[in-house]
């Protein structure tokens, strides 16, 4: 609960800013899968660009809500990011080679190996 409070408070803060700015803030979620907390890191860590001001991944539920510049960068653009660095999103699926070299915890393909 108190982790929703302040994602609900963070995408409204961020929201507000880039009003200020005169940028489009889209919010959005979709599902990225991964398993544990090294996917999170993973996960996350590839949405540190300049156009996304906001990016938290849910272990548990396996959605990814994020806060992006939309004159700037897509959705879509945002879910090939994420199968380049090996997570399968909703609409693009990680390059085998790019899913095989992610730690063997990582490996959410197998449903085993789960943290």
């Amino acid at each position: 609960m108190k982790t929703s409070i302040i994602t609900t408070i963070a995408f409204t803060v961020l929201f507000s800013l880039s009003l200020i700015a005169g940028d489009t803030v889209k919010e959005t979620e979709f599902k990225v899968s991964g398993n544990c907390g090294m996917c999170k890191t993973r996960i996350e860590k590839a949405m540190k660009i300049p156009e996304v001001k906001f990016a938290k991944w849910d272990k548990k539920s396996k959605m990814l809500k994020i806060a992006y510049t939309e004159n700037a960068i897509t959705a879509d653009s945002l879910q090939k990011r994420l199968a380049s660095v090996g997570h399968d999103t909703e609409k693009f699926k990680a390059e085998t080679s790019v899913y095989e070299n992610l730690p063997g915890c990582c490996l959410y393909r197998d449903g085993d190996n789960t943290h």
